[in-house]
């Protein structure tokens, strides 16, 4: 039986093998090319007619479109690892990625605004399908959390498309903003997991890092809180007490990158882009805390670290590391990463600091870094596991 799974894997075309292939190959190209497309709109050299306008666009393709094509690729891959039974891959796969496909081009077309809306719950809802499906077979408890995360990222993109449909900017700033902040505590769910391995394997220590299972609880449930007090409306207007949950997140966010931290972590590439991108997670939440409480001027500063920063730091960081372990390959990446990553952080900075002025340098970063990513690591995605591995 194992060798028949073996050679109906090995039948399948590479590419279509895995999660993480297709959709971190995509997301990255369209990273930089949503990007690239905003940053044109936003001085006046295009101005595509898409429902809404471009400011709808990018408030719902940021995170639903790029941020969850990685995250459907990064839980995909894992549930192999996870529940002990085959990945999606195959048509199966090549469905879902169509669909996600689809959904991206879908804006550019005249058509009508309910396929536009249903193409965009449809590859959310299946993505979740699968995952539950996998889960509860397994009986994957401590993974349920992310079951619950991916489902209220589906309300809130439900939030987003109600707005676009009934004109109502509020109601979409508010979808895509929670939604934003679902990201962080899926990012924190993940990288609470991988970040603290990781950097164990990559300086060779032998003894693993401490668990911490009441902070990791304490840190979900803050980070929903958060999420819901954007979708709810209250995050929208600056309110001292509402300072409290986000200097909480902080002070959790900064004891987990002192307990992750060794000395070595500044010499290894693939751990300090990790342990940078977190690290805007705890500048976002700072940012925000500041903001309810007079100390900055407005809300997008700190919004947008957690965007450019902490999900696009900590997703090309996890793209490049996990790529190359499951293509077989030593964890040892191209050169150019390193000024990927490099760059990446420098967008953030220029983005958070120098406000609306700065976007084109911070948006060249940001695309310039993706841009390294997709022509090095493509390639490798493309192609079958260096090991002979069928995965």
């Amino acid at each position: 039986m194992q060798l028949l799974d073996r050679k109906q894997a090995l039948a399948i075309a590479p590419f279509w093998r895995l999660g993480f292939r297709p959709f971190f190959a995509a997301g990255a190209m369209f990273a930089l090319l949503a990007v690239a497309l905003w940053a044109a709109a936003l001085h006046g050299l295009t101005n595509p007619a898409v429902p809404g306008g471009m400011l709808a666009w990018h408030r719902h393709e940021m995170p639903f479109g790029f941020g969850l094509a990685i995250i459907a690729g990064f839980l995909l891959t894992a549930m192999q690892t996870w529940t002990g039974s085959p990945g999606l891959s195959g048509r199966p796969l090549i469905a879902l990625f169509g669909l996600w496909l689809a959904a991206r081009l879908v804006w550019f077309f005249p058509v009508p605004l309910a396929l536009l809306v249903v193409l965009q719950l449809a590859f959310i809802g299946l993505f979740i399908a699968q995952m539950a499906r996998q889960l509860i077979a397994a009986r994957q408890r401590n993974n349920y959390p992310i079951l619950l995360v991916l489902s209220l990222l589906a309300l809130c993109q439900s939030f987003t498309l109600a707005g676009l449909v009934h004109g109502d900017d509020s109601l979409q700033r508010r979808g895509a903003l929670a939604a934003l902040w679902l990201i962080a505590v899926m990012l924190s769910l993940i990288g609470g997991r991988v970040i603290p391995f990781f950097t164990q394997r990559g300086l060779g220590r032998v003894e693993a890092f401490a668990a911490h299972p009441r902070l990791d609880r304490l840190l979900l449930v803050c980070g929903v809180l958060v999420a819901a007090l954007f979708a709810s409306g209250h995050n929208l207007q600056a309110r001292s007490w509402l300072a409290v949950p986000f200097i909480v997140l902080s002070v959790l966010h900064g004891l987990r990158l002192w307990r992750w931290h060794l000395r070595g972590v500044w010499h290894v590439p693939l751990l300090w882009s990790l342990h940078l991108g977190y690290a805007w997670l705890l500048v976002a939440s700072l940012g925000m805390a500041a903001w309810h409480l007079g100390w900055l001027t407005q809300p997008s500063l700190a919004n947008h670290a957690l965007a450019v920063g902490a999900m696009g730091g900590l997703i090309l960081a996890m793209m490049a590391r996990v790529s190359l372990g499951h293509t077989g390959r030593a964890l040892q990446p191209p050169r150019a990463m390193s000024w990927a990553f490099g760059l990446l952080n420098l967008g953030a900075l220029i983005r958070v600091s120098a406000g609306s002025s700065g976007l084109w340098l911070a948006a060249l970063c940001w695309a310039v870094a993706f841009a390294l990513f997709a022509w090095h690591y493509a390639p490798m995605l493309y192609r079958a596991r260096v090991d002979g591995h069928p995965g």
